[in-house]
């Protein structure tokens, strides 16, 4: 049995308090997720059984149940259409919630299914519905249906097209009704739940490894203790002496087991030294601090109604940590809005001017010079006017020829699409000529991506207008004309393929196949068209910054047709690799192709870009930017955005076969990089030469891009981005990175970075969702660093050794006072200052400290991004500044006890009636000294000043003693032993305790401040440059952001002085003042920055 110097009650309540709170925490988030999960859970539904329709709630639906949901109701689990009010069993579904998609997404019964349109019907349906396990993957589903009809089994694949997810919501459909195939978790949108690894920071890596070292100290003072206590009772007097005489089975107990027992005593009387509470404060910041980003006005975007989000508080501290920055191209540096410019159409080049195509190029009778105006399809189709106005104007078979080639190639951009039409108007469409405003009056287009959106206005603005789908068959007014195409097999874009593809069947009975994708992947599987000029006019487009993708096409013979249907609907029934099997039909299907031309649609920068990634250079921070553009459309962008300078020598990794050329080509550049010092590098490599550099020369590569000032990886697939964010993470240099995308192919490489920020854009919000911070614009991004990050990073850097320094500050002194009580772990200090010292004495100050610090204005940390430099790789959090606090504490503690020691100890009838100090006097005197130091510690620290750090500051102080004056001056019944009664009241009322504790709290502060004035006159830090210089040149001020009249007085110098010791200005004394010209965030509403001042307060 242990006989423990202190109660339970005093060692396990902080410890109580922590784990209480932590739990309040959690209870509160698993409560509100509860409510919400009931909610869900308990929606009522129906359900068809017995030939009717039941009512039951969304948890009780199982596997094989039929469900009828009606318009704008949210579907309960994963359901397989089986029909809906419509003949074609189609209906739309927003998938938003999912994905973020808003745009109407189709899905479709099985003919077979499609008309059992009611109750009754559908009780007789016998089927039998095979599919693969639950995954977590929206986007991909394989199964089968086995339907039995008049003894006969008819077999129907099921695709995405045939699934209804749980989450999404019904549109434009009156009813529809489907079998429930994955209910619960294993539902996609629940396998989507799937927690994330967990993230850690650098702030929290550095606590334990304080922690460790706390750890070795308080052991260490217990071994000390313990053998120093056997060393001093090796002498008989003192191992038992007259007045405490041993007991027979004390004189008799193991020698060892009694060791042992005082080590533990030891440590339990140490253990204070180790800040359990440090996690619970650091929680509460993280936790409260994370809302200033969302409140704050300057990261608002009006125009989308998007405030920034934070979805963990876990790494606020990170922000201001960040030496990589990845970034997305489209949608994150771009606007994500596509708009028509230039298109090739067999081998001649036009742009889009004032609603018109304009072919490029020298003609005979063109009185634009080398431009001419096509206005529309319609004036094509006169030949005359060709004669007299057109370009083309040969002959009329020429002009025929090219009314078939323009025809063909708008068709195949308003046929090849997956875009939707959310009401179709088609009744005021005119017959006559084309006019360029109908088109966008009349039809709203609604598509998952914006260039396919921009494609098919643009050819309804050309003659050629996509007007919607019924079913099976797609409409399109060809000169207001209406032709309806039969659409056969749509083939899915796919990232591997980079294309997709239609099958439709024309009016004229044709089977044609019409493909759209990216040059790389269509120009290699033509056999026919202006393949070389296409080419070539496709490069002219990339080095505009424009985003290019080809058309092409190819017409099926009915023997070639079949073939195609049989391949198709085998692999697409087959439930064995399915992916694998389809992949060789589309192969087989999408060759000996056609080409028609390309296409050329521009995505406008977001604003202020170009000012943000140069702030993040000057930051010291590097950028790369990953995207999966072809890299002439890469480079342009980069050159427009400032990525890239027109200085900066580009060095290039492309088009590498082997993985012996890679290497030789990366030596290379190492050599150049080697032999060029001054001039900055810039780096382009593909996705394939990225891919063998990672395979076998992943050092050699790293070395190359260490040393680029700006890296660009086009043709980037979304695990090579997840695999280089990898690679520099583990470098040995461990840098901080970050990764910021809108998509959702950005998600992987949000996920591996050490800090994931998603963009609320218009590519859905599955980036956003998956990011732990969303924000909706790249350029918010400065500010989100520079003051955010860097001011979460220097509030919870000074926390943590507040934390450890008063801890060292409160144990030191109890290890020190067993020197003069034989080692006996007789406590220093009473049980409830024990308790209360870390709970409520010394709490509040640092925690409001860490919520409301700004060391430095706002604006001047935005406006001067070098400042960012001065906290990277963790400066504050350093061995050297650990020790720096330890050591203070440790000194401080010295001066506690062994000034109290000297100035009382050695008098103890300080007294004015003659009673002399005890132990617990001594004790008191001590922690009195210690929370004011400690306190006023904090002071010195904190450079601005709110009401609400006054309060807390004086405030822990007063409370203090009040609390000490309640305590002592009452006997508590329910308390066995009151030692301190009347003990508080006694000090106070001795005017040498005064002198003492005033004496010893100037003479502890004195030390800091003869730091500070010496590290800011002779190593001044760039932040303390900054903080000592006034930022409005207009103003002139000594050597403090606090301005003062020239005939100052004696009294104010000093006051002066002070100031600038602390660092800190008095807000009535500050020019806030900023000129509209700033680059950032003039107008800042952020409730951390400061009101704007009027400079004639100066």
């Amino acid at each position: 049995m242990i006989d423990t110097p202190t109660s339970p009650v005093t060692s396990g309540l902080p410890l109580f308090f922590v784990i209480t709170v932590t739990a309040i925490k959690q209870g509160y988030e698993d409560w509100l997720r509860h409510i919400s999960d009931n909610e869900v859970n308990g929606a009522p539904v129906y359900v068809v059984r017995s030939g009717g329709l039941v009512t039951t709630r969304s948890k009780n639906i199982r596997v094989g149940d039929i469900v009828r949901v009606a318009k704008n109701e949210i579907f309960p689990a994963d359901l397989v259409l089986l029909s809906s009010d419509r003949l074609d069993g189609s209906c739309h579904v927003t998938t938003a919630s999912l994905d973020g998609e808003t745009n109407l997404k189709t899905h479709v019964a099985v003919p077979e299914t499609a008309v059992l349109q009611t109750v009754a019907n559908l009780d007789t349906l016998i089927a039998v519905v095979e599919c693969q396990q639950p995954e977590a993957d929206l986007y991909r589903f394989m199964g089968r249906m086995t339907i039995t009809q008049q003894m006969e089994e008819i077999v129907r694949p099921l695709g995405p097209e045939s699934l209804l997810l749980r989450g999404a919501r019904l549109k434009n459909t009156k009813e529809i009704f489907g079998v429930a195939v994955y209910t619960g978790m294993e539902t996609k949108m629940a396998l989507n739940y799937k927690s994330k690894s967990q993230k850690r920071s650098a702030v929290e890596k550095s606590m334990n490894t304080f922690l460790i070292i706390y750890l070795i100290i308080l052991i260490s003072e217990a071994i000390i203790s313990t053998i120093l206590k056997y060393t001093w009772q090796a002498e008989e007097k003192w191992d038992e002496p007259w007045y405490n005489q041993k007991t027979e089975h004390q004189r008799n107990s193991s020698k060892i087991l009694k060791f042992i027992s005082d080590f533990l005593a030891f440590l339990v009387l140490y253990n204070f030294i180790i800040p359990i509470s440090l996690y619970v404060t650091v929680e509460l910041q993280k936790f409260l601090g994370s809302f200033f980003i969302g409140w704050d006005l300057d990261l608002y975007h009006e125009e989308s109604d998007e405030k920034a989000q934070v979805n963990t508080s876990d790494l606020n501290e990170e922000l201001g940590q960040v030496e990589y920055v990845f970034t997305d191209k489209t949608g994150t540096l771009t606007e994500n809005e596509m708009q028509f410019r230039e298109c090739s159409i067999n081998g001649t080049k036009y742009q889009e001017i004032n609603g018109r195509l304009v072919s490029e190029g020298p003609t005979p009778d063109s009185s634009e010079g080398n431009l001419s105006y096509l206005t529309s399809l319609s004036h094509l189709n006169n030949l005359s006017h060709l004669a007299t106005s057109s370009p083309f104007r040969t002959s009329p078979e020429n002009g025929t020829e090219l009314i078939k080639e323009h025809d063909l190639f708008f068709k195949a951009v308003s046929l090849c699409h997956t875009v939707q039409i959310s009401s179709v108007q088609t009744d005021s469409i005119g017959d006559g000529p084309w006019q360029s405003s109908f088109a966008p009056a009349q039809l709203e287009y609604y598509a998952s991506s914006p260039d396919e959106k921009a494609l098919v206005e643009a050819a309804a603005r050309f003659g050629i207008v996509f007007v919607g789908n019924s079913g099976e068959i797609m409409e399109v007014k060809t000169l207001g004309k209406l032709e309806r195409y039969k659409l056969l097999h749509i083939l899915e874009f796919d990232p591997d393929r980079r294309r997709m593809s239609v099958i439709v069947q024309a009016p004229s009975g044709e089977k044609l196949l019409f493909v759209k994708g990216a040059e790389s992947s269509i120009l290699p599987e033509c056999i026919g068209g202006e393949i070389e000029k296409t080419r070539i006019h496709v490069d002219e487009f990339a080095l505009k910054g424009l985003r290019t993708l080809c058309m092409a096409y190819r017409q099926f013979t009915s023997k070639e047709y079949e073939e195609i249907n049989r391949r198709l609907f085998e692999a697409r029934t087959a439930l064995q690799q399915r992916e694998e099997k389809l992949a060789g039909v589309f192969q087989f299907i999408e060759k000996d192709l056609i080409l028609l031309g390309a296409t050329a649609v521009e995505d406008k920068l977001q604003d202020k870009v170009r000012e943000t990634i140069e702030a993040l250079r000057m930051a010291g921070i590097k950028v790369w930017v990953l995207t999966g553009d072809k890299h002439e459309t890469a480079v342009s962008v980069s050159l427009s955005c400032g990525h890239f300078h027109r200085t900066m020598n580009i060095l290039e990794l492309l088009n590498q076969k082997s993985d012996s050329e890679c290497a030789e080509k990366l030596g290379q550049l190492a050599r150049r990089i080697r032999e060029d010092h001054v001039i900055q590098h810039g780096l382009v490599v593909d996705g394939t030469s990225l891919s063998l550099a990672l395979r076998e020369h992943e050092k050699l590569f790293m070395d190359v891009c260490r040393n680029c000032s700006a890296v660009m990886c086009c043709r980037m697939a979304p695990l090579q981005k997840a695999k280089v964010i990898r690679l520099i993470k583990i470098s040995p240099e461990k840098p901080i990175t970050l990764a910021i995308g809108d998509g959702a192919n950005d998600v992987s490489m949000i996920q591996e970075a050490h800090v994931g920020i998603g963009i609320m854009g218009k590519e859905g919000r599955q980036a956003a969702r998956n990011s732990d911070y969303a924000i909706a614009r790249f350029k918010f991004l400065s500010k989100l660093l520079f003051v955010h990050g860097h001011f979460y990073y220097i509030r919870i850097a000074t926390l943590v050794q507040y934390f450890f320094y008063k801890n060292v500050c409160f144990i030191t002194p109890q290890f020190l006072y067993q020197f003069y009580c034989l080692f006996s772990q007789q406590t220093l200090y009473d049980s409830v200052y024990l308790t209360l010292y870390n709970i409520c004495f010394t709490s509040l100050p640092i925690l409001i400290y860490s919520l409301l610090e700004q060391h430095i204005d706002p604006h001047v940390l935005q406006n001067k991004p070098t400042l960012y430099r001065d906290i990277s790789k963790n400066r504050q959090l350093s061995m050297k500044t650990f020790l720096y606090w330890t050591i203070l504490g440790f000194s401080h503690a010295f001066i506690f006890f062994f000034g109290s020691y000297f100035l009382i100890g050695k008098d103890t009838s300080l007294l004015g009636n003659g009673q002399m100090f005890g132990n617990w006097t001594f004790g008191t005197l001590v922690f009195t000294v210690m929370v004011i130091t400690v306190t006023a510690k904090m002071a010195l620290e904190t450079h601005f000043w709110t009401w609400i750090n006054h309060l807390v500051t004086w405030g822990s102080i007063l409370f203090y003693f009040v609390f000490s004056l309640f305590y002592g001056g009452i006997l508590w019944p329910f308390l066995s032993s009151q030692n301190m009664y009347f003990v508080f009241i006694q000090l106070l009322s001795s005017g040498s305790a005064w002198f003492a504790i005033i004496l010893m709290v100037v003479t502890c502060l004195f030390l800091d401040i003869v730091k500070k004035v010496f590290d800011r006159q002779f190593h001044p830090t760039n932040i303390e440059k900054a903080q000592l210089t006034e930022t409005n040149s207009s103003i002139k001020c000594l050597d403090s952001m606090c301005c003062f009249s020239e005939g100052e007085t004696a009294c104010a110098s000093v006051g002066r002085m002070l100031e600038r010791v602390i660092g800190r200005c008095s807000p009535s004394h500050v020019s806030r003042s900023w000129s509209a010209s700033d680059p950032f965030y003039t107008n800042d509403r952020s409730i951390l920055t400061l009101s704007t001042m009027d400079s004639s307060t100066c």
